[in-house]
């Protein structure tokens, strides 16, 4: 398997049954040597710093019905709410204060914000903080939508494609949802000029590791800026309720792989690594990832934006939380920097043929 690190690590790659090979027969010498390498690829691009964004979870109505999301349409149990425009604009304001450059607008696909409601909060947002990202991650809409909300200020959006596999896709969603859509959305979104991220539950039910390869390949062949990926978490009011979760140490390889495979993007060590893990967020870091996305929405709806059980940090001030994080990632020798964390470019050994 050694190997088959060295290959990765020196062209970025593998063929789809080496990564195969790979993921299924590392011991767990070889899976510190890739979070070694990994780690030392990320670092080339960005030191030892982590990135924070802050999260923005706007409401919590969701038009569709996936299978495993605890916001799903058909849950009865779900506290529903939003936040108006003037709450979004207060949690930015103590953001900014808390040194975050970057703001997730983040909800479910809820028709009640408008592509005129958007556009007007996303240009108050830039308008009042005008060094700052702004990131969108509000599911599929149109060209024309997401063009408007680019023109508006948005610099980035965040669409996990959740699954590269049609037949898989089918078993998570609904039927009138599409992976054809999904992909076509992303495609959208690059061509407009957003950073565009991508990314996909590690252990969804009915996953197997071929599936996983699909992921991959897609990935590089989509070419984000952003990756996201974290282990599947079930919920109590979801058809997925009993399935197991998934898992954190295949996780952490594939923050490893992806690191490797496209060195200059930006991988979050994501909230639900750190639920099903206590250290699971500095595992990350130490695999290969460089942001944080710590929660800035009103603590009085934390707990209801419970895409899965168990979600950590429902409680904590935004100021506590921040100065948790940045213990935590001192602890293991980086540090949290204020600033907006744009993708770096690719270094011109590393373009290949793109």
């Amino acid at each position: 398997m050694r190997e088959l690190i060295e290959k990765l690590d020196r062209i970025g790659e593998l063929e789809k049954t080496e990564y195969i090979q790979l993921l299924k027969h590392m011991t767990k010498e070889e899976e510190a040597y890739l979070h070694e390498l990994a780690v030392k690829k990320a670092e080339e691009y960005y030191k030892k710093e982590i990135y924070i964004r802050g999260l923005i979870e706007f409401t919590n109505y969701c038009k569709n019905d996936c299978y495993y999301c605890g916001i799903r349409r058909s849950n009865p149990n779900a506290a529903r709410y939003r936040l108006t425009k003037k709450e979004i604009l207060e949690c930015c304001e103590e953001g900014y204060g808390l040194g975050f450059r970057t703001f997730v607008l983040q909800g479910g696909e809820d028709g009640y914000y408008t592509d005129d409601e958007l556009e007007g909060i996303i240009m108050a947002m830039k308008e009042s903080y005008p060094d700052c990202a702004i990131t969108l991650s509000i599911g599929e809409r149109s060209y024309e939508a997401y063009l408007r909300f680019y023109q508006a200020g948005a610099d980035r959006y965040l669409l996990r494609h959740e699954t590269a596999n049609e037949e898989h896709y089918g078993r998570l969603h609904p039927e009138r949802l599409l992976l054809k859509n999904r992909k076509e959305c992303l495609y959208h979104l690059k061509e407009i000029g957003y950073e565009v991220g991508c990314g996909f539950m590690v252990g969804s039910p009915y996953q197997t590791m071929e599936n996983i390869v699909e992921d991959l390949l897609f990935i590089k062949e989509l070419s984000p800026q952003m990756v996201g990926i974290g282990p599947f978490i079930s919920h109590k009011d979801t058809p997925f309720k009993d399935f197991e979760n998934g898992s954190v140490e295949l996780t952490l390889n594939l923050i490893s792989i992806l690191r490797l495979m496209l060195p200059n993007i930006l991988i979050p060590a994501t909230t639900s690594l750190g639920t099903l893990d206590g250290k699971g967020r500095e595992k990350g870091i130490l695999a290969g990832a460089n942001v944080l996305m710590p929660n800035l929405s009103p603590v009085s709806v934390r707990k209801k934006y419970m895409l899965y059980d168990n979600k950590i940090c429902t409680g904590d001030e935004a100021a506590e939380c921040r100065q948790c994080l940045n213990r935590r990632v001192e602890a293991i020798g980086y540090k949290i920097v204020s600033a907006r964390g744009d993708c770096k470019p690719l270094s011109p050994n590393e373009k290949g043929d793109e």
